[in-house]
């Protein structure tokens, strides 16, 4: 029993409507109907949302959820994370119908991030998703994308999400940080997506927990275009184009509204889970993805 996809995510934002402006006329979202509570949400496919943007001032990632298969999984994660010591607080009918699900538990990762397991979205077959710039995003089996973030307590971090919630681990990057100094980076899956979680230990709590969100486009293309729009947009772009060395993936990176950062790419490989095995990598791309 393990989760299955990164679901959705709720970004905690201190201009909501900036936010949702940007997200479509840059990143090709579709604005989505307000949560019963009133949060903006956008859409990135067939789904009712993927990101919400709750009002506050922190401009960073406050939870996200990792959807299971059905109840009877859900209820499996559930006994393993308490038999694991980790806390978790089942969902009123107020939280199953903000979040649009038909089941849910609350409980946080090692380093505090809220995580909602779920299953049952909604999704608006009745009203297919439509891009404002005619961006197709890779969701599906494979989720909402993938997230960066930084742990202080990497063995912990790896416990929780590998043992408890079912991810494996894709492969690893050794990143150099000076002649004599250099940080591992661990890449989890647990879909044909080749990694949902990209994890960093760092000594130190960052300022924010989201390094970065990517988002995958069906077409080069469509990434093109993306980079046509950095300037109508007003988009600063952080790292050129480039090729990531683990999962292949051609993209580039910008700021958000928010300061942390999203990466739009193209032409990921996948993960055959059955005769995966992990390997290491020396650089984080092949090529490009210069830091501006």
């Amino acid at each position: 029993m393990s989760v299955i996809a990164l679901g959705y995510l709720g970004l905690n934002v201190s201009n909501p409507d900036a936010w949702t402006s940007w997200a479509c006329e840059f990143l090709g979202a579709m604005q989505g109907p307000a949560s019963p509570g009133g949060v903006q949400r956008l859409r990135l496919d067939d789904y009712a949302w993927r990101i919400a943007l709750e009002p506050g001032e922190k401009d960073d990632l406050a939870w996200i959820g990792l959807e299971v298969a059905g109840p009877a999984e859900l209820a499996a994660l559930r006994r393993r994370l308490v038999e694991g010591g980790v806390a978790v607080e089942e969902a009123d009918a107020g939280l199953l119908a903000e979040r649009g699900v038909l089941g849910l538990v609350r409980c946080r990762d090692p380093q505090g991030l809220g995580v909602e397991l779920y299953y049952g979205p909604t999704q608006l077959s009745h009203s297919p998703f439509v891009s404002p710039t005619g961006a197709r995003f890779v969701t599906g089996q494979q989720g909402l994308g993938h997230l960066a973030l930084a742990t202080v307590d990497l063995a912990a971090t790896r416990g929780f999400y590998l043992d408890l919630l079912g991810f494996r681990q894709s492969d690893m990057i050794r990143m150099a940080m000076g002649p004599d100094s250099h940080i591992d980076l661990e890449f989890y899956f647990c879909n044909p997506r080749h990694h949902t979680l990209a994890i960093a230990p760092l000594p130190m709590t960052p300022p924010k927990r989201l390094h970065h969100l990517m988002v995958q486009v069906e077409t080069l293309d469509q990434v093109g275009f993306a980079l046509d729009r950095l300037a109508s947009t007003n988009t600063t772009l952080t790292q050129t184009l480039g090729r990531h060395s683990n999962d292949k993936m051609v993209s580039f990176y910008v700021s958000t509204p928010s300061g942390f950062e999203l990466e739009y790419g193209y032409d990921a490989i996948e993960v055959d889970a059955p005769i995966w095995s992990m390997a290491r990598h020396d650089k984080i791309s092949s090529w490009g993805h210069k830091r501006l």
